[in-house]
């Protein structure tokens, strides 16, 4: 698949925004990548040396304890950057794994070419630290929901979050990776899944998740949904000067 010529045929909302000469600069060191379930894009503790603005799929930032335990942070999509950590340095870690949660594609850059860019000062730097204050946003958010709120609740804010960065109703997810995200046990989740299918908001089948009732399951799910989506909502809205290609 190649990458599209022009800013506002490509679906990364940080690319899609960039001027053209811009863009066309940029793209031009970029490889357009399939991305599986279970991809790993960095290690934690290990320097990052590729970054990747999704184009569609899912990418899931855990936090890994010491007995094997895991807990999501941060899920990028369409409207984002798998690798932030790389612009401060070449040598920069951070202590998460960055993996693929729903198989997608991306445009894959040398991180050292990012972090050029980043330090011209032009457009993409802008739209990064944007991006970096929505991502605090809802890393925030999550940690806050963790800890104060039911399964249930937050199994409605994740599935409504994957729903917009993918924009589609259905996709395939395990328990297991579920759990991982949640934070729980897997038995944990079938309970908690059962209970939203029963109320007709989810259908949940061999692996494929459907949202049924997008506004029942809103009402499901706790408070920090709306407040994650309006810093999505401000974050996706495409600034005026934008110029189109010719």
């Amino acid at each position: 698949m190649s990458i599209p010529p022009g800013p506002t045929s490509v679906s990364n909302r940080l690319l899609s925004v960039l001027p053209v000469e811009e863009y066309r600069r940029l793209v031009a060191h970029g490889e357009n990548v399939q991305l599986p379930v279970g991809t790993v894009l960095y290690e934690p503790n290990q320097p990052i040396r590729n970054v990747y603005f999704m184009l569609d799929g899912i990418a899931s930032i855990v936090t890994v304890m010491k007995d094997g335990d895991s807990i999501e942070v941060l899920i990028i999509g369409r409207e984002g950057m798998v690798g932030l950590a790389a612009l401060e340095s070449a040598s920069q870690t951070v202590p998460n794994l960055a993996f693929m949660q729903i198989a997608g594609h991306g445009i894959k850059f040398a991180a050292a070419i990012i972090r050029d860019e980043f330090k011209l000062g032009g457009s993409l730097q802008l739209q990064l630290l944007r991006y970096f204050q929505f991502g605090f946003v809802q890393m925030s958010q999550n940690a806050a929901c963790n800890r104060l709120h039911g399964l249930e609740e937050r199994m409605g804010r994740w599935l409504l979050m994957v729903q917009d960065r993918l924009n589609s109703s259905s996709f395939q997810i395990t328990h297991e990776f579920l759990a991982q995200m949640l934070g729980t046990r897997r038995s944990s989740v079938t309970l908690a899944a059962g209970v939203l299918q029963r109320a007709g908001l989810i259908r949940y089948h061999r692996g494929e998740m459907q949202i049924l009732d997008r506004e029942e399951l809103q009402n499901a799910a706790c408070e920090c949904y709306a407040t994650i989506k309006d810093a999505w909502d401000l974050f996706m809205e495409r600034p005026e000067t934008v110029r189109t290609a010719h």
